[in-house]
């Protein structure tokens, strides 16, 4: 469960990060980084389809900076992803709401 989220800081099962993360249903994967920086491409994702969870929530920072283009939701939806896209703050909610029913993963964008 993620406990807190400020800008540029999230705890997750206790622990303290400070960088862009991907949270699975059994792991927390940090200090994740995009080819595009604030422009979410499928090539930022692949790893994500090797996870059983059909539902991604993806926090698109503090003010919500980074995009998420529509040939990206076509790339996860297509391989059975059910896409959330959200601010983080809301993203944590989200998550943390959707993880109570079952396995979800969070692509989560700590800044901007």
């Amino acid at each position: 469960m993620i406990e807190s989220y400020t800008f540029g800081r999230i705890v997750v099962g206790g622990k303290s990060y400070t960088s862009d993360l991907i949270i699975y249903p059994d792991r927390v994967e940090d200090r994740w980084r995009r080819n595009s920086g604030h422009r979410l491409v499928p090539e930022d994702l692949e790893r994500l389809l090797q996870g059983q969870a059909g539902t991604l929530v993806v926090g698109t920072g503090n003010t919500g900076l980074m995009r998420v283009p529509a040939e990206t939701l076509d790339y996860l939806e297509s391989a059975g992803f059910e896409v959330i896209v959200q601010r983080t703050g809301e993203a944590c909610e989200t998550y943390n709401r959707l993880a109570e029913q079952g396995p979800v993963i969070a692509a989560l964008h700590l800044t901007c």
